[in-house]
């Protein structure tokens, strides 16, 4: 049977950035607190999170330096466009994080934040340690190998058709 792809579920924003910047350790998906006018413009698609990042600060998950565009209908009861927005998550995943960042020099960055099935902003985050410039170099170099090993596979293919 066919799974006819949900109009509700949307991706909004990606932060490509991350995978190249950080070794993703583990990820979790969490809701965000946001005002009517920032759900408005996430629908037109006016969004940017490659420069934030979450942080826990008081005993509550934050997403730090997300740009929202204005959305314009909403002249008087606009929003802040880069102002902190709370995080959800459950009291074990911020236990989680909280370890993770304390003990283990870990940092939380959002990979992706979207629209699920019913219509809810959500965001992924991903618990990562920084790479090192010979990591980053390495990955792009696996990276590159992984393109020329199918390019040959796909040629010998051809070539024995």
């Amino acid at each position: 049977m066919l799974k006819h792809s949900d109009p509700n579920s949307k991706l909004i924003a990606e932060n490509r950035r991350a995978r190249f910047d950080y070794a993703i350790e583990s990820d979790l998906e969490a809701g965000i607190m946001l005002l009517g006018s920032e759900v408005k413009s996430l629908r037109q698609g006016g969004s940017n999170i490659a420069e934030s990042y979450a942080s826990i600060e008081g005993g509550e998950l934050w997403l730090i330096n997300s740009y929202i565009a204005p959305y314009l209908q909403a002249k008087t009861f606009g929003h802040e466009e880069r102002r902190h927005r709370k995080l959800l998550v459950s009291k074990k995943e911020m236990s989680r994080l909280w370890n993770a960042v304390g003990r283990e020099g870990m940092t939380i960055v959002p990979i992706r934040m979207y629209f699920n099935d019913r219509g809810i902003v959500k965001i992924k985050l991903g618990v990562a340690k920084g790479k090192k410039l010979a990591d980053k170099r390495e990955t792009s170099a696996k990276r590159d190998w992984d393109r020329q090993k199918s390019r040959l596979l796909k040629q010998g293919l051809k070539g024995n058709l």
